[in-house]
């Protein structure tokens, strides 16, 4: 299941309420914190407690190919 595009619109990470990437279909990612939020049944868990954090740079790579980013981070 694929989060809505209206949904994605408008969700932000809610750590620095900047918006968010959707890498393939399981997971919102936040490159600028580097923080992957899992997306469970089409549902995001946007809990920054539950948020991975992306410290190997070609995982971030790989999370931004996946959302069609050019952004570096």
């Amino acid at each position: 299941m694929v989060v809505d595009e209206k949904l994605l619109n408008i969700l932000v990470c809610p750590q620095d309420r900047g918006p968010l990437l959707l890498a393939g279909t399981d997971w919102l990612y936040n490159p600028r914190l580097r923080r992957a939020y899992r997306i469970e049944d089409g549902i995001p868990v946007l809990l920054v407690d539950e948020a991975v954090v992306i410290d190997d740079d070609a995982e971030h790579r790989r999370l931004l190919r996946l959302a069609g980013s050019d952004e570096s981070g």
